[in-house]
């Protein structure tokens, strides 16, 4: 791995910038310096002579992908029974693991593990939306450290949630009146978060009726507390959604950015331009629900038309915002089943399929349009001059196929470059989903 001080020069390959609409661009010199982009100069600048040469041999470098929606308490495995019986009592579990420190000392590792394996897939920046306790705040600063090996973390740490709603009591706190939904914030940021999540809607996985994932559990008056709070102590807050009504009571409480999203309508299209609100698109998480076999995907008829409703509000939400020039970003939710560390490629090829837009966009949308929600637009998502030396180095060219994204040639963050990186991969993840997509056409 290089040293963050090291100085370089990135030679011998093509160039794709991040721009919307960013092409491949031969005869140039990347120099890298101080974990920065120094200068992209064409490659017999006379400036160069005396740099160390990294020959990109023909490979295609481009900023490293931002992920801007994770859980880093899970791998993202296979399910191991039919989870469309009985949802997991997930609260019941962490009271009974959350006392011991050992167990908590193991999470914390295996946090630490999936931060590594979320670079080693290509993703040098990411949004942890959703943990338990501080682990992501304390995994951040490991990586800001240099103590562990990982892209630059923004965490929520543990989000807010309601009795009964989704993942209280272990990814997210159980507030039950407004009162308690500003305390609950005031005591998350006295942990040191970069954001304030809020889970707003049921989910999926916690459904245990058809159409249930969008029902409302947080009450307009609890989402606009902690919205209020949060961004008294000057925090912006995301949200988890699944409906149209979700989506409309999460913008007039004052979310920032929302995660997943639900049918538009003209009201809620207005609520977002009015917010200058952003929409995260997660298609990685609903594709296993909607178009794997019932009994690979192991979510029953149930989380099957769940899944499906889903997706089709999701999707239809993404386009619109699209045509309205709403900002729509992109995260994979890993953590769901099959939704694994490694596999942000996948999320940015979905997001070129199902919402038609182009190669060059969708990446774009992973890199520099993420980083522009995120507001780190001055610090990372382009290869420009200036900015953190983030990057991947593709084989081929992303913008001939997306999956040229799945095995990289190298990935850095903050100039340090990790050369041919192989992120461990879990048994049963990728055969599934690679036949799902062949059948879908991809």
């Amino acid at each position: 791995m290089q040293s963050s001080q090291q100085r370089y020069a990135l030679v011998n390959g093509y160039v794709l910038d991040g721009t919307e609409h960013m092409e491949p661009t031969a005869g140039l010199a990347v120099v890298v310096a101080g974990g920065h982009f120094e200068a992209v100069l064409p490659a017999d600048d006379p400036s160069l002579a005396g740099i160390e040469r990294i020959d990109l041999a023909g490979g295609y470098l481009a900023p490293g992908l931002i992920n801007m929606h994770v859980h880093l308490a899970a791998a993202g495995k296979p399910p191991r029974a039919d989870t469309g019986k009985k949802p997991v009592d997930y609260k019941g579990l962490m009271d009974r693991l959350g006392k011991h420190r050992l167990v908590r000392r193991l999470f914390y590792r295996m946090a630490q593990d999936y931060a590594k394996t979320e670079l080693l897939g290509g993703v040098t920046t990411m949004r942890a939306v959703g943990g338990l306790w501080d682990i992501d705040g304390r995994v951040r600063d490991d990586v800001e450290a240099g103590r562990l090996q990982g892209p630059r973390i923004l965490a929520a740490n543990t989000a807010v949630s309601v009795p009964g709603g989704h993942f209280a009591g272990s990814l997210a706190t159980e507030a039950r009146t407004p009162e308690e939904a500003a305390e609950h914030v005031r005591q998350i940021a006295a942990t040191g978060p970069d954001l304030i999540k809020i889970m707003i809607t049921g989910g999926v996985m916690d459904a245990t009726a058809e159409g249930e994932p969008g029902a409302l559990r947080m009450s307009p008056q609890m989402v606009k507390a902690a919205c209020d709070e949060a961004h008294k102590l000057g925090y912006i807050v995301a949200a988890h959604v699944e409906s149209t009504e979700g989506v409309r009571v999460a913008l007039e409480g004052g979310v920032d950015t929302v995660e997943h999203g639900g049918a538009p309508t003209p009201e809620v299209m207005d609520l977002f331009r009015q917010r200058g609100a952003a929409l995260i698109s997660t298609f990685s998480p609903v594709v296993p629900y909607t178009f794997f076999p019932l009994e690979v995907a192991k979510c029953g008829e149930l989380g099957r038309k769940n899944g499906r409703i889903v997706f089709e509000g999701m999707r239809e939400m993404a386009d619109a915002c699209l045509a309205a020039g709403i900002p729509v970003g992109l995260g994979t939710d890993t953590g769901c089943p099959f939704i694994t560390h490694y596999n942000m490629w996948r999320e940015v090829r979905y997001f070129a399929h199902f919402c038609g837009v182009s190669n060059a966009f969708a990446l774009h949308t992973a890199t520099l349009g993420n980083a522009r929600i995120a507001g780190l637009a001055d610090e990372c998502g382009s290869i420009e001059a200036g900015k953190r030396a983030d990057f991947i180095v593709c084989r081929k060219n992303p913008l001939d196929d997306l999956s040229a994204l799945r095995e990289l040639k190298m990935v850095a963050h903050d100039g340090r470059i990790v050369r041919d990186p192989r992120p461990k991969r879990i048994p049963g993840v990728d055969e599934p989903l690679d036949a799902a997509e062949k059948a879908l056409g991809l």
